[in-house]
Protein backbone atom coordinates (compact mmCIF):
# COMPACT_ATOMS: atom_id res chain seq x y z
CA UNK A 1 0.00 0.00 0.00
CA UNK A 2 2.48 2.15 0.82
CA UNK A 3 4.72 1.46 -2.07
CA UNK A 4 0.91 2.44 -4.19
CA UNK A 5 0.50 5.68 -2.41
CA UNK A 6 4.38 6.63 -3.20
CA UNK A 7 3.84 5.59 -6.73
CA UNK A 8 0.58 7.93 -7.00
CA UNK A 9 2.80 10.54 -4.81
CA UNK A 10 5.60 10.47 -7.67
CA UNK A 11 3.38 10.68 -10.37
CA UNK A 12 1.16 13.47 -9.11
CA UNK A 13 4.68 15.22 -8.51
CA UNK A 14 5.52 14.48 -11.91
CA UNK A 15 1.94 15.54 -13.06
CA UNK A 16 2.75 18.83 -11.53
CA UNK A 17 6.32 19.81 -12.99
CA UNK A 18 5.05 18.78 -16.26
CA UNK A 19 2.06 20.83 -16.25
CA UNK A 20 4.20 24.01 -14.52
CA UNK A 21 7.23 23.41 -17.61
CA UNK A 22 4.06 23.95 -20.04
CA UNK A 23 3.06 27.13 -18.29
CA UNK A 24 6.13 28.38 -18.09
CA UNK A 25 6.96 27.65 -21.88
CA UNK A 26 3.99 29.10 -23.23
CA UNK A 27 4.06 32.36 -21.02
CA UNK A 28 7.48 32.80 -22.60
CA UNK A 29 5.73 32.07 -26.55
CA UNK A 30 3.20 34.61 -25.46
CA UNK A 31 5.62 37.03 -24.07
CA UNK A 32 8.05 36.50 -26.96
CA UNK A 33 5.28 36.88 -29.73
CA UNK A 34 4.07 40.01 -27.82
CA UNK A 35 7.41 42.14 -28.39
CA UNK A 36 7.70 40.54 -32.04
CA UNK A 37 4.35 42.63 -33.04
CA UNK A 38 4.93 45.65 -31.60
CA UNK A 39 8.14 45.92 -33.36
CA UNK A 40 6.59 45.20 -36.38
CA UNK A 41 3.74 47.72 -35.69
CA UNK A 42 5.88 50.24 -34.29
CA UNK A 43 8.78 49.41 -37.82
CA UNK A 44 5.32 49.82 -40.19
CA UNK A 45 4.18 53.34 -38.67
CA UNK A 46 7.37 54.80 -39.20
CA UNK A 47 7.24 53.93 -42.63
CA UNK A 48 3.82 55.09 -42.49
CA UNK A 49 4.85 58.96 -41.68
CA UNK A 50 8.12 58.53 -43.98
CA UNK A 51 5.78 58.08 -46.83
CA UNK A 52 3.12 60.88 -45.48
CA UNK A 53 5.38 63.96 -46.41
CA UNK A 54 7.28 62.93 -49.73
CA UNK A 55 10.90 64.34 -49.78
CA UNK A 56 11.75 64.75 -53.67
CA UNK A 57 14.13 67.58 -53.78
CA UNK A 58 17.37 68.61 -50.96
CA UNK A 59 19.07 71.71 -51.77
CA UNK A 60 22.23 71.82 -49.37
CA UNK A 61 24.08 75.37 -48.43
CA UNK A 62 27.10 76.65 -46.73
CA UNK A 63 26.70 80.58 -45.55
CA UNK A 64 29.09 82.66 -43.75
CA UNK A 65 28.24 86.06 -41.98
CA UNK A 66 29.89 88.68 -40.79
CA UNK A 67 28.05 89.96 -37.19
CA UNK A 68 28.57 93.21 -35.40
CA UNK A 69 27.54 94.36 -31.89
CA UNK A 70 28.36 98.34 -30.73
CA UNK A 71 28.24 99.97 -27.14
CA UNK A 72 28.11 103.59 -27.34
CA UNK A 73 28.33 106.38 -24.46
CA UNK A 74 25.50 109.81 -24.68
CA UNK A 75 27.22 112.65 -22.94
CA UNK A 76 25.84 116.19 -22.81
CA UNK A 77 26.42 118.16 -25.92
CA UNK A 78 28.57 115.83 -27.67
CA UNK A 79 27.46 112.69 -30.24
CA UNK A 80 27.26 109.01 -29.33
CA UNK A 81 30.93 107.75 -28.65
CA UNK A 82 31.37 103.85 -29.49
CA UNK A 83 33.73 102.37 -26.88
CA UNK A 84 33.23 98.90 -27.89
CA UNK A 85 32.86 96.81 -30.37
CA UNK A 86 32.67 93.16 -31.13
CA UNK A 87 32.42 91.65 -34.87
CA UNK A 88 31.68 87.60 -35.20
CA UNK A 89 32.41 85.65 -38.04
CA UNK A 90 30.04 82.88 -37.95
CA UNK A 91 30.24 79.76 -40.74
CA UNK A 92 27.71 77.16 -40.75
CA UNK A 93 26.11 74.60 -43.19
CA UNK A 94 22.57 73.37 -43.76
CA UNK A 95 20.17 71.88 -46.05
CA UNK A 96 16.39 72.87 -47.28
CA UNK A 97 13.76 69.85 -48.49
CA UNK A 98 10.81 70.23 -50.33
CA UNK A 99 8.38 67.69 -51.06
CA UNK A 100 4.18 67.11 -51.17
CA UNK A 101 2.01 65.41 -49.20
CA UNK A 102 1.07 61.70 -50.22
CA UNK A 103 -1.92 61.13 -47.25
CA UNK A 104 -3.50 63.74 -49.43
CA UNK A 105 -3.61 62.27 -52.58
CA UNK A 106 -6.68 62.16 -54.75
CA UNK A 107 -6.98 59.17 -57.06
CA UNK A 108 -9.49 57.71 -60.18
CA UNK A 109 -9.73 55.71 -62.74
CA UNK A 110 -11.75 56.11 -66.10
CA UNK A 111 -12.45 52.58 -67.58
CA UNK A 112 -13.97 53.67 -70.55
CA UNK A 113 -10.61 55.70 -71.53
CA UNK A 114 -8.24 53.68 -69.19
CA UNK A 115 -6.85 56.98 -67.70
CA UNK A 116 -6.14 57.37 -64.54
CA UNK A 117 -6.26 60.71 -62.73
CA UNK A 118 -3.87 61.69 -59.89
CA UNK A 119 -4.39 65.17 -57.84
CA UNK A 120 -1.85 65.67 -55.15
CA UNK A 121 -0.92 68.49 -53.17
CA UNK A 122 1.43 71.51 -54.26
CA UNK A 123 5.10 70.93 -53.27
CA UNK A 124 6.17 72.82 -49.90
CA UNK A 125 9.22 73.38 -47.73
CA UNK A 126 9.41 70.56 -45.19
CA UNK A 127 12.95 71.46 -43.54
CA UNK A 128 15.14 74.01 -43.29
CA UNK A 129 17.77 73.06 -41.02
CA UNK A 130 21.32 74.20 -39.91
CA UNK A 131 23.86 71.93 -38.53
CA UNK A 132 24.46 72.99 -35.29
CA UNK A 133 26.99 70.92 -34.52
CA UNK A 134 29.48 71.71 -37.39
CA UNK A 135 28.75 75.73 -36.87
CA UNK A 136 31.72 77.93 -36.63
CA UNK A 137 31.98 81.36 -34.85
CA UNK A 138 35.45 83.06 -34.52
CA UNK A 139 36.38 86.40 -32.78
CA UNK A 140 37.13 88.74 -35.79
CA UNK A 141 37.53 92.55 -33.15
CA UNK A 142 36.26 92.52 -30.01
CA UNK A 143 37.85 93.73 -25.88
CA UNK A 144 36.90 93.75 -22.35
CA UNK A 145 33.97 95.72 -22.32
CA UNK A 146 32.36 94.27 -25.84
CA UNK A 147 30.09 91.24 -25.21
CA UNK A 148 28.44 89.29 -27.56
CA UNK A 149 25.48 87.04 -26.65
CA UNK A 150 24.93 83.93 -27.81
CA UNK A 151 20.70 84.54 -29.37
CA UNK A 152 22.50 86.99 -31.35
CA UNK A 153 24.22 84.20 -33.25
CA UNK A 154 20.87 82.07 -33.62
CA UNK A 155 18.91 85.39 -34.69
CA UNK A 156 21.24 85.88 -37.28
CA UNK A 157 21.63 82.30 -38.38
CA UNK A 158 17.59 82.00 -38.42
CA UNK A 159 17.40 85.70 -40.67
CA UNK A 160 19.39 84.36 -43.05
CA UNK A 161 17.86 80.65 -43.48
CA UNK A 162 14.88 82.75 -43.91
CA UNK A 163 16.11 85.20 -46.48
CA UNK A 164 17.56 81.99 -48.64
CA UNK A 165 14.05 79.82 -48.17
CA UNK A 166 12.36 82.81 -50.00
CA UNK A 167 15.12 83.00 -52.29
CA UNK A 168 15.13 79.57 -53.37
CA UNK A 169 11.24 79.77 -53.80
CA UNK A 170 11.52 82.74 -56.02
CA UNK A 171 14.30 81.04 -58.26
CA UNK A 172 11.64 78.16 -58.71
CA UNK A 173 12.44 75.00 -56.44
CA UNK A 174 9.13 74.25 -55.47
CA UNK A 175 7.98 74.11 -59.10
CA UNK A 176 11.23 72.06 -59.35
CA UNK A 177 9.88 69.11 -56.82
CA UNK A 178 6.62 69.51 -58.12
CA UNK A 179 8.08 68.33 -61.55
CA UNK A 180 10.29 65.56 -60.22
CA UNK A 181 6.81 64.56 -58.32
CA UNK A 182 5.29 64.52 -61.42
CA UNK A 183 7.85 62.34 -63.09
CA UNK A 184 8.58 59.86 -60.19
CA UNK A 185 4.72 58.83 -59.56
CA UNK A 186 4.25 58.64 -63.78
CA UNK A 187 7.29 56.17 -63.94
CA UNK A 188 5.72 54.14 -60.68
CA UNK A 189 1.71 53.51 -62.36
CA UNK A 190 3.47 52.62 -65.67
CA UNK A 191 5.56 49.99 -63.83
CA UNK A 192 2.25 48.89 -62.17
CA UNK A 193 0.19 48.96 -65.96
CA UNK A 194 -1.55 52.33 -66.31
CA UNK A 195 -0.08 53.87 -69.63
CA UNK A 196 -2.18 57.05 -69.73
CA UNK A 197 -1.81 58.68 -66.32
CA UNK A 198 -2.69 62.01 -65.93
CA UNK A 199 -1.42 64.01 -62.85
CA UNK A 200 -2.32 67.43 -61.05
CA UNK A 201 -1.72 69.55 -58.39
CA UNK A 202 -3.90 71.34 -56.26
Amino acid sequence: MKKLVGKMILLLLLLIAVVVGTLIISNNTLFQNKTSITSETALIQDKLVELSEWTTLKYEYSNVIVSRTEKSLSLLGITDINYAEAIKLIQYSGYLKAGTDLSKIQMSYDEDSEELSVKIPKSKILDNVVDTNTTKVEDIKGNIFSDYPSQIIFDEINAEKEKLEKEKISQGFLEEADNRVKQLLTSFFVANDYENVVIEFY
